[in-house]
């Protein structure tokens, strides 16, 4: 696996008007990572990917993204470099085709990110090559999550940050959309990874952070965190 610190973040605070949300946060995913950020419902993980894609603007601290610092960027700036978001609500247009989302998030090729392809896309979520003409409005919680996160990937980016992509889901369809998340690490794919779903996001993770009020308190290997009893007690909600 390569060295290279493709998403960095030092330092990070930010903050939703006066009430501040991340402390001093530091992170980073290198290429061909798959990285699962931990804690419970409110320690700062969908504030982490909001201020690393530009939605929410740090009040200090550096992020780079493939060397270059963004942290005062637009977010339509950072993603042009590459840099894709499946939030947590999805944001399908319901009233659109299968086709019509994945046509909608196709970008042009980009120098070294993967390049997915619709017949690739298809390949990866053989659901949705069935329903190619089915509005997103007629689709189930699961289908609708395959097709925000394959319409991700027709932007062809170089890091695709994926906030609680199992949310409400019924449980064979999360264990679905994680063999779907291996395949993308089997491909390459670099990922960073918010879910409740601990133990199955460690298992297909190469690093994981645990943060909690906002603070990154410790990082490591899966067999490093799962092996952590406090850990899991404090974090994951394990008993």
């Amino acid at each position: 696996m390569a060295d290279l610190r493709m998403l960095e973040a030092k330092g990070v605070s930010s903050a939703y008007g006066r009430a501040q949300v991340l402390f001093d946060l530091s992170l980073n995913a290198k290429q061909g990572e798959v990285v699962v950020l931990l804690g419970r419902n409110g320690a700062g993980k969908s504030t982490t990917l909001k201020t690393l894609i530009g939605l929410v603007r740090p009040l200090s601290g550096e992020i780079r993204f493939g060397g270059q610092r963004i942290e005062n960027w637009e977010p339509y700036q950072i993603a042009r470099l590459g840099l894709g978001y499946v939030p947590e609500d999805r944001r399908i247009f319901t009233d659109l085709s299968v086709m019509e989302n994945l046509e909608v998030g196709r970008q042009r090729p980009r120098a070294g990110a993967p390049q997915w392809t619709l017949e690739k896309v298809f390949q990866l979520f053989p659901n949705l090559a069935g329903m190619r003409e089915r509005e997103g409005a007629r689709m189930s919680g699961g289908e609708q999550q395959m097709l925000a996160i394959a319409r991700g990937l027709m932007a062809k980016p170089k890091i695709l940050l994926l906030d609680e992509p199992s949310l409400g889901l019924a449980p064979a369809i999360i264990n679905e959309l994680f063999e779907v998340l291996a395949s993308l690490r089997d491909e390459g794919m670099t990922v960073l990874l918010v879910d409740q779903m601990a133990a199955l996001a460690l298992a297909i993770a190469d690093r994981a952070y645990v943060i909690e009020s906002g603070s990154i308190v410790t990082a490591g290997v899966p067999e490093e965190i799962r092996g952590n009893a406090a850990l899991e007690r404090a974090y994951l909600g394990a008993h």
